[in-house]
């Protein structure tokens, strides 16, 4: 399994999958231009992908999708609210849309693709399982870790988590108070301490964990990581960590060492 994370945070979110020889598309929250250079980068051309799954309708997740799939001709899997919510779902062929009925969907015949619910300010927010002969785990835009997100997260091979702000970085920041409010509530965002609770809960650990969806004014790369780390530590947990950049894709490799890529 190849993991790329092209962008991830507030700005923009976009994740290259391939396993079992399909080639996916998680959230395309960047240019179309943008992701297509990014994964040339890797020997990808986006009209191989089997298609673009969607967490959610805010703009850092869809920004270059109408572009996307209309120069590519590529599905757009989600739930049926969230299709019926995009903004620019009247720039796509409406035969390009293709909302997820049923727990799941299989991609290339060898790949089943599951959404579950999170809980975030949008229509029918969704993470997002790849299960093939690894998995694959995706969940971000979470105000708090639900028991069924908590089901969700076990059994990662690769786990892609929020770990989007510092409390006392958010309540000293310069956000007015309601946006600190909504960030902070069961419906926003997740915490570095909530995200290093819901990983040592875990009853299989991850062979990787990637930290995402930071926030570039309440946190910072090093903080998120030494939080969940330590607490990690206290329970005698030790994990292969890493953190998601806006600007720098990061690569991983199931089959090896993880790398970072300019």
């Amino acid at each position: 399994m190849q993991v790329v994370v092209l962008a991830s945070g507030s700005k923009g979110n976009a994740v290259f999958v391939e396993m079992d020889g399909v080639k996916l598309l998680i959230d395309a929250g960047i240019s179309a231009t943008r992701i297509k250079k990014a994964l040339a980068e890797f020997g990808v051309e986006p009209g191989e992908l089997a298609g673009v799954l969607i967490t959610h309708e805010h703009r850092d997740h869809i920004a270059g999708l109408a572009t996307l799939s209309k120069w590519y001709h590529l599905p757009i899997f989600s739930r049926r609210a969230t299709l019926a919510a995009l903004s620019c779902a009247v720039k796509v062929p409406q035969e390009l849309l293709k909302p997820v009925e049923g727990d799941s969907l299989m991609l290339g015949g060898r790949l089943e693709a599951e959404p579950f619910s999170t809980s975030h300010d949008a229509a029918d927010s969704v993470g997002w399982c790849l299960r093939g002969s690894e998995r694959f785990t995706l969940a971000t835009d979470l105000g708090f870790v639900t028991s069924s997100v908590q089901e969700a997260l076990e059994g990662a091979d690769v786990l892609m988590l929020e770990s989007n702000y510092d409390p006392d970085s958010l309540k000293n920041g310069p956000y007015p108070w309601p946006l600190k409010r909504r960030i902070m509530s069961n419906r926003g965002h997740l915490a570095n301490a909530d995200a290093a609770w819901a990983l040592a809960r875990l009853k299989r650990p991850p062979a990787q964990v990637v930290l995402a969806h930071l926030s570039e004014e309440n946190n910072e790369p090093g903080l998120a990581e030494a939080t969940v780390r330590k607490i990690l530590h206290r329970q005698g947990i030790e994990l292969e960590l890493s953190v998601a950049s806006q600007h720098e894709p990061l690569a991983l490799n199931t089959a090896n060492l993880m790398c970072r890529c300019s």
